[in-house]
């Protein structure tokens, strides 16, 4: 699943670290989505749209759905 989890976060001047204590997830989590290595389960998904005032669709794109 492609993410705009790095662009969202630097445009709010979060480091990795800062994001992740304000999910309550670790620097590696934050590493991993951001990557593509690892989807965040539902609740962590909302949590970020909460975070940065925004749908999760405005964070996550569906590859499949997309066509890539």
């Amino acid at each position: 699943m492609k993410n705009r989890l790095k662009v969202l976060r630097a445009e709010h001047d979060f480091t990795q670290q800062i994001l992740a204590e304000k999910l309550h997830v670790s620097r590696q989590t934050v590493n991993a989505i951001e990557k593509g290595k690892f989807d965040p389960s539902l609740p962590l998904a909302f949590a970020m749209a909460r975070l940065f005032d925004c749908r999760i669709e405005d964070i996550f794109t569906d590859e499949e759905a997309s066509g890539e």
